[in-house]
């Protein structure tokens, strides 16, 4: 009987379940879209048993088309947004809405922690302080949904990002792995433990947390009343990691680009923990024992400026026509965007900074701000990965995401980096990354070096714009940024 992996792909906007056979070939595919919730200007909720219900749509519909039985699976790995927060009871009931990874709720809060434990966070958590991170959301919840405290203290309260909440409705187990218990801004990245002081600092009982167990094990078995099957569920890493790990990212200096709602870039920085003032330490994964760590940007809108374009301001039908608008131009003109909707992620970290189009003439249309959109994706990745290279030597860049498929995007981000980029012949490569360590956990795949075998390029681009003009237009750019940092501030706007 011919087996396959399973990988749950559970993202911001959609949950997908995409099936993958031993040479890393997409046979199945479900995905569904769930709604997203904003209560208030700046927050962001998802309902978790909307999550859940889109996810074991998606398997169910990826299981049909890949007319494949449960009983074939091998495995299941999980991936998912990372920081979203949830809480619930031990039947896996949510006790309130899902609090977003982009939500700024508690902004304040964080920024009156930061002046005081700033340093103690970064030194055992890898993180800069900021909302975008679980540990203040929890508090959040902790304090303003009546009677959760005190149901925390008896017990009755389980916390977890997605990937927990998912897994325990598969399985019955409350865990959670290395790498997403990086991202709770509660986990020593040294010791590889909750940490008491962190705990004490945000006012989190220990009794709430998951188990933090490795990327690749197995975790537990599948209901059989869900799939009619009792399945391993034996990865599980975040999105970005995953991705990493997808890209056969294993070597020190590998990095890689994911370009989603936002963008993601991880470095391998191999068994050191690296800082930077501007980046993030983050846990790539732990595999045999050994822990792998990387370096993060964490780039907070990119896919979602393109989106603003086709239902903010309508001035696109769908995401493609970006591309052609772009290279009806020659040049930008002039014209630059800085999409901070909701702040500045890495290296900028300012909470404050907002969303801005500079460079404005009678001329400008259409398609200055489609290339102006496309242009600022490139420059975010390049700010990024500036702050990467003063710690780890980089030679090419791999890309994935839904972004990748934009040319014009990809040409001119090796441009403007002035670095190879490489796009993947397999684009799913966060769904693949969580396939592969499972798969791993219950030898579906033998080593490393197998899964190394199976990454091809589809496309390389090199390089080709000269040193004046990237010059300056990379000036440009961070001037636009200088414009838009502290803007919420000055008007005292959400």
């Amino acid at each position: 009987m011919e087996r396959y992996v399973l990988s749950l792909d559970e993202g911001t906007t959609s949950a997908r379940a995409i099936i993958f056979d031993r040479e890393s070939n997409i046979i199945g595919l479900g995905q569904y879209e769930f709604p997203q919730h904003y209560p208030k200007p700046g927050w962001v909720e998802h309902n978790p048993e909307e999550i859940w219900d889109a996810q074991f749509r998606a398997i169910k519909t990826a299981l049909e088309r890949a007319k494949v039985e449960p009983d074939q699976i091998a495995a299941i790995g999980v991936t998912n947004q990372r920081e979203t927060t949830i809480v619930f009871d031990r039947d896996g009931k949510p006790l309130y809405n899902a609090i977003v990874w982009q939500c700024r709720r508690t902004a304040e809060m964080v920024e009156e922690i930061k002046r005081e434990y700033g340093n103690v966070i970064k030194e055992k958590t890898g993180l800069v302080p900021d909302a975008y991170f679980s540990a203040s959301k929890l508090k959040w919840l902790l304090d303003n949904v009546p009677g959760l405290r005190e149901k925390a203290e008896k017990g009755e309260v389980l916390f977890g990002t997605v990937d927990t909440f998912l897994i325990y409705r598969l399985t019955g187990e409350h865990v959670t792995d290395y790498s997403n218990a990086s991202r709770t801004m509660l986990f020593n990245i040294k010791k590889l433990d909750w940490d008491d002081e962190l705990l004490k600092i945000f006012g989190i009982p220990e009794g709430i947390l998951p188990e933090v167990r490795e990327s690749s094990e197995v975790y537990g078995y599948t209901k059989k009343e869900l799939l009619g099957a009792e399945i391993p569920v034996s990865g599980d890493a975040g999105d970005q990691q995953a991705a990493l790990f997808g890209q056969a990212g294993f070597e020190t200096g590998m990095v890689k680009a994911t370009y989603g709602t936002g963008s993601f870039i991880l470095a391998n920085t191999g068994k050191t923990v690296r800082y930077s003032d501007n980046l993030l330490t983050t846990i790539a994964w732990g595999l045999n024992g050994k822990v792998t760590y990387a370096l993060e940007g964490s780039i907070f809108v990119t896919g979602a400026a393109v989106q603003w374009l086709r239902d903010g301001i309508k001035i696109i039908k769908k995401a493609s026509e970006t591309e052609e608008l772009a290279t009806k131009l020659e040049s930008n003109e002039g014209v630059y965007f800085v999409p901070a909707f909701v702040g500045l992620g890495a290296p900028y970290w300012d909470q404050f900074a907002r969303g801005l189009i500079i460079g404005i003439t009678r001329g400008t249309g259409r398609e200055h701000l489609a290339r102006a959109t496309l242009e600022a994706i490139a420059y975010l990745t390049r700010d990024v990965i500036e702050e990467m290279e003063k710690l780890v030597g980089i030679k090419e860049l791999r890309v994935d995401g839904g972004a990748t498929a934009n040319d014009f995007l990809m040409q001119f981000q090796a441009d403007i980096l002035n670095r190879r980029v490489v796009r993947p012949v397999v684009k799913e490569t966060t769904a693949l990354g969580a396939a592969y360590l499972a798969g791993l956990a219950v030898d579906y795949w033998e080593s490393l070096e197998e899964i190394e075998s199976l990454w091809k390029a589809e496309k390389v681009f090199e390089p080709g714009m000269d040193e004046g003009t990237r010059r300056k237009l990379y000036h440009g750019w961070k001037e636009a940024v200088k414009r838009a940092m502290g803007w919420a501030k000055v008007v005292g706007s959400p």
